[in-house]
């Protein structure tokens, strides 16, 4: 299992995640995933190469699995092209993102982001967004503030789906312009998904990425009358309240409209989700999945008919091995590969709790849920580090894997395009 979006120990909103990357590496072999995919996230005007050594300096020390960086681009200098360039070339980061919300904080706006996407064409490397219209979002949060709404359901009501619509909408077609592949990443709403499947129908070089919680779970739970369950589902871009857009994102990831999943896992315990007591804005953003994902994937694609078990293979492992150039080397049972295996149960249950988690955060989105599929043995590096249910991990156990530029499977087409 490769997860391709996680956040650990990411200090941001004066508080730091609940799971470093000790306790969020150690709960992703417990689910059956045996690397990630983290994101160093640089301050505006911060170093982008002294953020990638902070975030190797914590992880290097703790990871019990191997591990991949992609690095965030929140400014926009010569200096930040450059660093691009270095961190491509000698620190193996193959892709970068850029927020297109979280106004004055992270976001960059439609010339950065053109620049941005032109450079990463240039180095062979993959952008990644945020896709949500970060100016909108932030006019309708004062909005509703100001109408006395300051509870978590105010975080869904302030970025409706229309925000993700137009964002992803906007990024695809500046990547085009730029002549750049784009990798959107965590798409919740199934017509931002839309968006992304007839890109690809058009011919376009887009990635769509979906996230356990969006597959697993709904946000109705915004509205729940215990403001620590409410909170406890806020994320960015958020939960969805149509209920219907779980079964419908698992469509379109069985179908290969969309192609890989992350978790997107950025935890905050009780006390921390409640800086934004008073203010839904001040809420830390995040939700659990790291060792959730592969049964729930399993449960809602696979025993309900919708996926088969390759197709599982490749939206769980494959696809992101080979998007982020470290295939065959991950993503593949096979001489010469990596021996990162996962023995898999898929008829056997588990039921998911907060209690039982081995993650160190004290609430989990799919608190209830019993899902079919899951793994029996977990072998990382040669190493079993899961046997019959017993977990036995080591800190630093897990290496950096660098991402090579210029992946076939994203480029393959924009040489010959150019030409």
């Amino acid at each position: 299992g490769i997860d391709t979006h996680t956040h650990f120990q990411l200090p941001i909103m004066g508080t730091v995640t609940a799971d470093d990357f000790y306790s969020g590496t150690k709960a992703a072999l417990a689910g059956g995933t045996t690397m990630i995919i983290d994101f160093v996230v640089p301050e505006k005007g911060e170093s982008l190469l002294d953020a990638y050594e902070k975030w190797r300096g914590w992880a290097d020390a703790k990871v019990c699995c191997d591990y991949g960086l992609h690095v965030a681009v929140t400014w926009w200098s010569d200096q930040v092209a450059k660093e691009m360039e270095v961190l491509s070339s000698e620190k193996g980061v193959n892709s970068f993102k850029i927020y297109m919300a979280y106004k004055d904080v992270l976001m960059l706006e439609d010339p950065e982001m053109y620049s941005c996407f032109k450079r990463c064409k240039e180095l062979k490397v993959l952008p990644m967004v945020h896709a949500e219209n970060g100016h909108l979002i932030d006019i309708k949060s004062k909005e509703l503030i100001e109408q006395g709404v300051t509870g978590p359901e105010g975080h869904l009501q302030s970025r409706p789906e229309a925000c993700e619509v137009e964002a992803t909408t906007r990024a695809i077609i500046i990547a085009d312009q730029a002549g750049a592949p784009l990798y959107v990443v965590h798409v919740m709403g199934k017509t931002a998904a839309d968006v992304i499947s007839k890109a690809r129908r058009e011919g376009k070089i887009v990635f769509g990425e979906t996230l356990a919680s969006g597959l697993g779970t709904d946000g109705t739970h915004h509205f729940n009358k215990c403001w620590r369950h409410a909170a406890g589902h806020v994320m960015s871009p958020p939960l969805r309240d149509d209920v219907s857009t779980p079964g419908v994102l698992m469509d379109l990831l069985a179908n290969n409209d969309l192609q890989l999943t992350g978790s997107d896992n950025c935890t905050y315990n009780a006390d921390q989700k409640a800086l934004g007591k008073d203010d839904f804005t001040r809420i830390p953003n995040g939700v659990n999945g790291v060792e959730d994902r592969m049964s729930v994937i399993w449960e809602k694609g696979v025993y309900s008919g919708k996926m088969d078990p390759c197709r599982f293979v490749a939206v769980t492992s494959t696809t992101a091995a080979k998007v982020f150039n470290i295939y065959p080397k991950k993503g593949r049972i096979a001489v010469g590969s990596d021996a990162d295996i996962v023995i898999w149960n898929g008829e056997a249950t588990r039921t998911i709790s907060a209690k039982t988690h081995h993650q160190a955060v004290d609430f989990n989105i799919f608190e209830g849920l019993t899902c079919h599929g899951v793994p029996e043995y977990v072998i990382t590096g040669g190493s079993i580090v899961l046997d019959e249910g017993q977990l036995k991990v080591t800190q630093a156990h897990g290496k950096f894997v660098p991402t090579a530029p210029n992946s076939q499977y994203v480029f393959g087409r924009i040489g010959t395009r150019d030409k």
